[in-house]
Parts: structure tokens; C-alpha cells; sequence
């Protein structure tokens, strides 16, 4: 089965061609799973070193993110269907909406995966805990929400 064919009781969507929103991908997510079928189910945080590669421009934006000990990596799943309305995730009949998965085929197909930072090296940033192929266009890298806490502003001793 390619990932192109539709199981037997999901639904896909007519839809015309997407051009509501434009991405600027900042680079590319290295690992060593070739196709879907080799992507593990969830990513895990002691799976294999992947690298998120930037472009050079992006580089700089790295900087102090090795200071934390996870990231929020987003990437946009390039290679998945995006008009599945009903999937059958495990093939076994049983269907569920789109929504209700965290599938790879959906109408605006962005990947998510908490990664543990391993290091930096320049514009490459080595984690564990990817889930996608070899070659996927990043969007975005956040450092964790619960590690990331602004410093609250001073208050005045008068509590003005």
C-alpha cells in the first residue's frame, strides 16, 4: 500500500489547490528513516541522534537554545495526503475523523515533536526524539514552554 491509497472506508475531501498561506521553511530535519513506514509511531527521547540542519541565515537564531534541555520542533510533512476528512489509522475498518489523530495526513500536514537538545554545532542542532523522513522542511523550533518562564517584571516596594 503507498501512502497515496485510501484504506477501505475512509473519505477524502474534494479540494481545490491550497494558496491561503505562504511558509518559509528554515531548513531541514536529518534522519535516518527513509520512508513512513520507517518513522517511529511516536518520537521517543532516546532514539537515534537526528539533526536539525538550518539554513545559514537561521543560524544565529540558535543561539541559547542549547541552554535548554528540550525543544518544540515543527516541521511540515511534505510527502502526506492532505484531504483525508475519515482514516483508518491501523488499517483494521475502524474510522475515525482526521482531528481525532495524530496522523501525518491532514488538511495542513505540520508535524510536531518535543526533542531532547543533545548539542549545537553552528547552524545543526543534534536531538533525539524525531518522527519524520530524511529531508522534511522545518517551520519552527521552540524551546520548551515549561522551561521557558519570562522573568516577571520588578515590582515597586510600595506596590504601585
Amino acid at each position: 500500500m503507498s501512502d497515496t491509497d485510501i484504506r477501505p472506508g475512509e473519505r477524502a475531501a474534494d479540494l481545490p489547490p491550497a494558496a491561503d498561506a505562504q511558509l518559509r521553511f528554515i531548513g531541514r530535519a536529518r534522519t535516518p528513516f527513509a520512508s513512513r513506514a520507517d518513522c517511529p509511531r511516536q518520537g521517543r527521547l532516546d532514539g537515534p541522534d537526528c539533526a536539525l540542519e538550518l539554513d545559514l541565515v537561521w543560524a544565529d537564531a540558535l543561539e541559547g537554545l542549547e541552554r535548554f534541555e528540550h525543544a518544540d520542533v515543527l516541521y511540515w510533512l511534505d510527502r502526506s495526503r492532505r484531504d483525508l476528512v475519515l482514516q483508518s489509522p491501523k488499517s483494521d475498518g475502524t474510522l475515525r475523523g482526521t482531528f481525532a489523530l495524530r496522523s501525518p495526513v491532514r488538511p495542513n500536514p505540520i508535524g510536531l515533536s518535543r526533542v531532547r537538545i543533545v548539542r549545537r554545532e553552528g547552524a545543526r542542532l543534534i536531538v533525539r526524539g524525531l518522527d519524520c523522513i530524511d529531508g522534511t522542511p522545518l517551520i519552527d523550533i521552540k524551546p520548551e514552554a515549561c522551561a521557558y518562564t519570562p522573568e516577571a517584571p520588578a515590582k515597586a516596594a510600595d506596590g504601585a
